[in-house]
């Protein structure tokens, strides 16, 4: 087996991202660090580095525990990595956040039917018809 892989081969493989274009452009956008430091694409990456890949509002905090460069089953793309604690409590902490947010919002009590929309027309006209 290799002793180091390309960035966007691994996080692919790692099932990150759905293609390696999609992990290009995320690596290019400034949105993956290897020990810290922003990468390129082609940065060789290797067991026992961390990574911190943030991936529209989640943010993951991993330590590479094993290459692969071609992309197999969830279970084996699980066992390539392990995320820190402080990750896994961060994103608990946000999705809670969000919940709670989600239920504040006012929902109405029906879909608005055909005189609804006939006066959020008009108010939205300002009042004319």
């Amino acid at each position: 087996m290799a002793e180091s892989v390309r960035l966007d081969r691994w996080l692919w493989a790692a099932r990150f991202f759905k293609t390696r274009r999609l992990a290009v452009d995320a690596i290019k956008g400034g949105k993956v660090d290897v020990d810290g430091v922003r990468a390129k694409p082609a940065r060789a990456v290797r067991a026992g580095n961390r990574l911190l890949i943030r991936k529209g509002p989640q943010t993951f905090e991993v330590d590479v525990e094993g290459l692969a460069e071609q992309r197999g089953p969830a279970p084996q793309a699980q066992a390539l990595y392990t995320e820190t604690d402080a990750s896994v409590r961060a994103r608990e902490r946000q999705r809670d956040e969000l919940r709670a947010a989600a239920a504040a919002q006012p929902r109405p009590d029906h879909r608005p039917d055909r005189r609804d929309r006939q006066r959020l027309a008009a108010f939205k006209r300002g009042g004319r018809d």
